[in-house]
């Protein structure tokens, strides 16, 4: 049995390049990520094998782990495919390769034996004796699954010796550990092949069969009716119960977010953590750190069902998405060469003279405003557009991948 005094990792997701570059910034301690295929977000940018080389010298240079998700329940065509990939990962080395089904686990076992293996939520591991199994087919880690208590969850810790890995934050899955068939019944997508198309997203209404047209309300909100739809999980306020509970690795959900989302929550959830390790057992949440949790978009927050509270994983009737407080404006490319000059990539339309802040991966954000504008040629310009690299003229110096937004005039 394992009792690890190892500071908790924070993991964070990393869709693309850009990602892992924010994702590293903002203080992740590891990431997951994946290859162009076999992974459960196939639609999110993802990697080649050359980038996933890149990404993994690039996050080791950084002292940040790095874990490749093959988690797809494999059909017989795949084999050949996966055992390739397997092969690719064999050479590039990262720190774990994420894993659901046993066929490619045992693929695993044979051609990459050096590296280890992550069970997936999406195997649904729900009580110890589980657990001991994949232990003993040489699992090092298992994320559980989502419906269990931290009651639950401290006693296949203290019964195993893998790792444990939990979400602390996302949105959720409103199937069985993730393992739903509404996709590839409505849409022809496999949710199990990394296809989703997220049908429990989808507004609904009942119509009575001798009264077509006609139809009938459930319980909705002016945007419609989300009979499927979960909340998002938000354990901020209880990173102590999980770290208490076991669990050594805290996810954040989120391979197809925004990498605005990506920097507040890795940035919240960083802090957070450090402030339960200097905190000596007198943890106390920051209220910044929920108020920066609800400037992104997000559902509803909830607990989930860590705490035994039926009423925190019923579904979201009352709104669909609250929409994000501010507008993403720009990332910092390079600090510049004088004190209050910087490069910077736009990502929505920026003036000279508006009110703009910073956020920065330490610390509060910094209210400024853009003073100039100069394009490639040296020319003082009134605005720039989306996908332009210009310099601004701040009052402040930034860092690199520090991301520039403003506040939204109306917040819904």
């Amino acid at each position: 049995m394992k009792h690890s005094n190892k500071k908790v990792e924070l993991l964070a997701p990393a869709g693309n390049f850009e990602k892992l570059e924010i994702a590293i910034h903002y203080g992740a301690d590891a990431v997951y990520l994946a290859g162009k295929h076999f992974s459960l977000r196939n639609l999110s940018g993802n990697f080649t094998c050359n980038q996933l080389e890149e990404a993994v010298h690039l996050a080791h240079e950084n002292g940040v782990r790095v874990y490749v998700a093959c988690n797809i329940y494999a059909r017989n065509a795949d084999q050949a495919l996966i055992s390739e990939f397997l092969r690719d990962l064999g050479d590039i080395k990262p720190d774990a390769v994420i894993i659901s089904d046993p066929g490619i686990l045992m693929q695993a076992r044979k051609i990459i034996p050096d590296i280890p293996i992550h069970l997936s939520t999406q195997a649904n591991t729900t009580n110890y004796r589980t657990a001991q199994f994949w232990e003993h087919l040489g699992v090092k880690r298992i994320n559980t699954a989502r419906e269990l208590s931290l009651g639950e969850i401290r006693e296949i810790s203290d019964r195993c010796g893998v790792e444990i890995e939990a979400f602390v934050h996302g949105a959720m899955c409103i199937s069985y550990s993730g393992r739903c068939l509404l996709s590839s019944f409505m849409a022809g997508r496999d949710s199990n092949l990394g296809q989703c198309c997220h049908p429990c997203r989808w507004k609904y209404a009942v119509m009575e069969e001798t009264r077509p047209g006609q139809f009938m309300p459930i319980i909705e909100d002016d945007r419609g009716s989300y009979v499927f739809n979960s909340r998002d999980l938000c354990m901020i306020e209880h990173v102590p119960d999980m770290i208490r509970a076991g669990i050594e690795s805290l996810k954040i959900e989120g391979r197809m977010k925004s990498i605005h989302y990506l920097a507040s929550t890795v940035k919240v959830y960083r802090e957070a953590i450090d402030t339960f390790y200097e905190a000596d057992g007198l943890y106390r949440v920051n209220p910044e750190w929920m108020s920066e949790l609800s400037r992104i978009s997000h559902r509803s927050y909830s607990t989930g069902f860590y705490l035994d509270d039926p009423e925190q994983a019923r579904p979201d009737i009352t709104k669909s998405i609250f929409k994000p407080a501010f507008t993403f404006c720009a990332k910092v490319l390079e600090p510049g060469d004088s004190l209050n000059q910087l490069a910077i990539e736009v990502r929505n339309k920026i003036h000279i003279g508006e009110c703009i802040e910073v956020f920065r991966k330490s610390g509060p954000t910094v209210p400024d405003r853009i003073l100039d504008i100069i394009d490639a040629d040296g020319l003082s310009i009134p605005f720039a557009q989306p996908g332009s690299r210009v310099t601004v003229k701040l009052n402040d110096r930034y860092e690199r991948f520090d991301l520039i937004r403003r506040p939204n005039v109306t917040i819904e």
